[in-house]
């Protein structure tokens, strides 16, 4: 039994990769949510196909196969499109509307879903993760909450220790607010901060004042949420390594228990409202590479410990605590301390997982709405993993997660040679070995401390879609 990477490495003050290290590894590349990626899904997997996966799911538990009372554990995610106004930067599936009525036919449409889903399922599944994202998800009232939160309880059997999260724009919240998502059963928050600086917020059209975010995580200690996650973004119109530096001082002050630092991609062609954006303002290459540099070393200086990628957590949040047991797992909400969930995606655009099959709903409201009064569920395509997505898929999560491949379990699992079946990929890893980014073993392949910070340029060499299809502009920046 092998350990894995001592995470503790990368918390020491000023520790972080180089400048030239980040730069070499300056791609496009995916999240790794999934394997294969949500871009490889297909149309030829429809209702059928997912009805077809809800049916074996719910046979499993009536024959006794499966994990907990005869099936795996479950998670919920459900997508609220809306939003009153548009961030320039955002690529998310959204409704830009001001109509507070829209919300009151969508959630019929969530509760007409998760009917003709608990129809096969059945109403006694338990349910160990929801998570609520967007959109905005505050773009609901507090009584349209209440109703959403009340379906989820009638439909499934919600575990004691069930992790309940939501999305939240600061601008859409009080504290008030707060203690209604409290009193519903939510237990953790996500602010949506993206960058403190007034210049950079007005340039990306979200102004929302350090004072209120900071007034708002203080409310939700107070109501003891259990983890509150800040997300920013960096490479956004008018930030500078000095601009960028000050809002992750800022953000460390407030102290939230996760961060994610996400790169801003510019794909205007993809997401009309960054055609908003004026590229002349955008930071270069090399700036970005600096204050993701900075901004890196900055939260290890403060204490966090790095999780993966671009997410970092105090030492002691649930998330740490399972780095360093080796217990992570990965969803299509990112980092998780879950263990692998078969996932029910509700909602426009919403993705689920069950068993070895990957789905996802219409991405318009029109098409949405026409497949559920159709009596259909509203899948439009989705993927059947084959014998070589999942022993792939099975070394990329390991990586992804634990930071180490063990070839034996992975041969055992798979029935195949490890080093023969992978040859040209551990040509690629004994590249990244003399990089310093992994340890290449007689048994297996392991990440260093800084090996972390580059993970999803490891997990790619194994990424037999990419290797086939070079066309990489459609993934985020890979740091």
């Amino acid at each position: 039994m092998h350990a894995t990477s001592n995470p503790n490495d990368t918390t020491a003050p000023g520790w972080a990769p180089s400048a030239a290290l980040l730069k070499r590894f300056d791609v496009n590349g995916p999240r790794y949510t999934s394997y294969p990626t949500a871009d490889r899904f297909v149309e030829a997997f429809g209702p059928a196909q997912y009805y077809q996966a809800l049916t074996q799911r719910s046979s499993a538990g009536a024959t006794g196969v499966g994990l907990v009372g005869g099936r795996g554990p479950l998670s919920v995610y459900v997508h609220i499109p809306f939003c009153e106004s548009v961030c320039y930067y955002c690529g998310c599936n959204k409704v830009i509307t001001r109509h507070h009525e829209r919300a009151g036919e969508y959630l019929d449409a969530l509760e007409q879903e998760l009917a003709l889903q608990l129809k096969v399922l059945g109403h006694e599944q338990s349910l160990t993760q929801v998570h609520l994202g967007g959109g905005t998800p505050t773009f609901l009232s507090d009584a349209e909450l209440e109703r959403l939160m009340n379906s989820l309880r009638k439909g499934f059997n919600f575990d004691p220790g069930a992790e309940c999260s939501i999305e939240v724009d600061p601008r859409t919240v009080t504290r008030e607010r707060l203690a209604h998502l409290a009193s519903l059963g939510f237990n953790r928050i996500s602010f949506g901060v993206q960058d403190f600086d007034p210049d950079v917020q007005q340039a990306v059209h979200r102004v929302q004042p350090l004072e209120h975010v900071a007034e708002l995580m203080q409310a939700a200690r107070d109501l003891k949420f259990a983890s509150i996650n800040a997300d920013l973004i960096h490479g956004l119109p008018k930030q500078s390594v000095k601009s960028m530096a000050h809002t992750v001082e800022q953000m460390a002050l407030l102290r939230p228990d996760r961060i994610a630092l996400y790169a801003y991609s510019h794909l205007p062609d993809r997401f009309k409202p960054q055609r908003r954006i004026d590229a002349a303002e955008l930071p270069d290459a090399a700036e970005r590479i600096a204050m993701l540099s900075q901004a890196m070393a900055g939260f290890l200086r403060h204490g966090y410990t790095h999780i993966g990628m671009d997410h970092f957590a105090l030492p002691g949040d649930s998330l740490a605590v399972a780095k360093r047991q080796g217990r992570l797992h990965r969803n299509f909400q990112g980092y998780s301390t879950q263990p692998d969930c078969d996932l029910i995606g509700l909602g426009v655009s919403s993705i689920g997982k069950i068993g070895a099959t990957y789905s996802q709903n219409a991405k318009t409201l029109p098409e949405y709405y026409d497949s559920l009064n159709r009596g259909e569920l509203p899948v439009v395509r989705g993927l059947a993993l084959s014998r070589e997505d999942l022993l792939r898929r099975s070394i990329i999560m390991a990586l992804m997660c634990q930071g180490r491949v063990d070839f034996e379990s992975i041969e055992l699992a798979h029935l195949i040679d490890f080093r023969q079946h992978f040859a040209q990929e551990l040509e690629r890893i004994k590249e990244m070995s003399d990089q310093g980014l992994v340890t290449l073993e007689p048994d297996g392949i392991e990440l260093t401390s800084m090996g972390w910070f580059f993970v999803r340029g490891v997990a790619m060499v194994f990424d037999q879609h990419l290797q086939q299809d070079r066309a990489r502009e459609r993934y985020s920046r890979v740091i």
